[in-house]
């Protein structure tokens, strides 16, 4: 592995990288000279790190240097954290996917929603896709579960898709609390992250608060700036959520797991490699090779109602081709090749115009170059 100070960048760029994959710290100094705060990138190839970079600010005054275990909310990205509790229930015969969410939270039975599925929530066609309670009550889950249980469904489940931003995390999540008797955050702390030793939480605790770098809005935009886009924390319709809001005290300290994910692209990549390796890293197994591919088994395709696109869902994970991920609001981004066991991971504290981001893919096409010049070496 190189190590970053013998590149000579505009912008310093830290960490270290195999030198087939330099095309990925090279992206990520073009990023950052071409005006982004901070960021890290990583991709992982069998479980292990080929690249694991950083740089930039952590701070919009960029003052404060962004540290190789800097952490940033990772917004919609979490989503394929909670989706991994799931996978993890189903493949230990403790969660069915077929089954009615009510058979796991009986009261969710309410307003027509017999009929819903637990693979209903994970592909996005449960008809719950809007939050429409006050932004305080996301902080409570308790409040956010018995609202989401209450509420009539806007279309006959599994029929459509429409984008699940903020209520899949509690939808997904109550099932594996109802299940386990433990949060999506806890359950995550004790079953993934913590067997995997991979720095990244759902509810993150003040003593984390020090390396959390805010997020930035677009250039021109203030802390009221919200957005609707793939991956955005804010909804089409109902409450809209700001950027000042996903910057609160509130909103890190709480379980929200379709949004409120805090990591940096090593843990992301770490983690989701799970997923690219057939269940196992680095002799952790988490769950078997079928319970993996059971994820990318399409659920649903068709035009996303609230994003306006074309979509494929597998359970709980966009599907692209022979790719695996889903990105955040604001950029971050994971994308899993379980044919080349390669995760790609980009987060960034630095938000842009949704429409004019493609700074996830940017990173990933680079990664790209690196494993044809590892493949053309195998």
């Amino acid at each position: 592995m190189a190590d970053m100070a013998d590149m000579a960048h505009p912008v310093d760029i830290q960490g270290s990288y195999d030198d087939l994959f330099t095309a990925v710290p090279t992206a990520l100094a073009a990023l950052l000279d071409g005006g982004d705060a901070g960021g890290s990138a990583a991709v992982f190839v069998d479980g292990e790190p080929v690249v694991d970079v950083w740089g930039g600010f952590a701070d919009a005054e960029r003052t404060v240097p962004w540290q190789r275990d800097t952490i940033v909310n990772v917004f919609s990205v979490t989503k394929t954290m909670t989706a991994l509790c799931a996978l993890v229930l189903a493949d230990r015969g403790e969660l069915d996917p077929d089954a009615p969410v009510a058979r796991y939270w009986p009261e969710f039975a309410a307003a027509g929603k017999e009929g819903v599925l637990v693979r209903h929530l994970l592909s996005h066609t449960a008809g719950l896709p809007d939050w429409e309670g006050p932004v305080a009550e996301v902080y409570d889950w308790s409040a956010a579960t018995a609202r989401l249980a209450a509420t009539a469904p806007q279309w006959e489940p599994g029929t459509a898709v429409g984008y699940h931003s903020l209520t899949q995390g509690f939808l997904v999540g109550e099932v594996v609390r109802r299940i386990t008797g433990r949060s999506p955050g806890e359950f995550f702390a004790d079953e993934i992250a913590g067997p995997l030793g991979a720095d990244f939480r759902m509810g993150l605790p003040a003593e984390h608060d020090h390396r959390v770098a805010a997020t930035i809005p677009p250039p021109s935009h203030d802390e009221d700036y919200a957005a609707s886009a793939p991956g955005a924390a804010a909804p089409t319709a109902g409450t809209v959520l700001r950027v000042r809001d996903g910057n609160s005290v509130a909103w890190r300290r709480a379980q929200i797991p379709a949004a409120s994910g805090f990591g940096n692209a090593r843990s992301v990549a770490l983690v989701q490699s799970v997923m690219a390796c057939g269940g196992s890293v680095r002799g952790v197994r988490l769950l078997s090779r079928a319970g993996c591919e059971r994820a990318w088994e399409e659920q649903f395709s068709g035009e996303d109602r609230v994003l306006g696109m074309p979509v494929s869902w597998g359970l709980g994970y966009g599907r692209f081709g022979g790719t695996y991920g889903w990105g955040g609001w604001g950029g971050s981004l994971v994308v899993i090749e379980p044919e080349t066991r390669m995760t790609v991971a980009y987060v960034t504290n630095q938000m842009r115009e949704p429409a004019d981001d493609q700074r996830g893919m940017e990173i990933v096409m680079a990664a790209y170059d690196g494993l044809k010049g590892l493949q053309a070496g195998g």
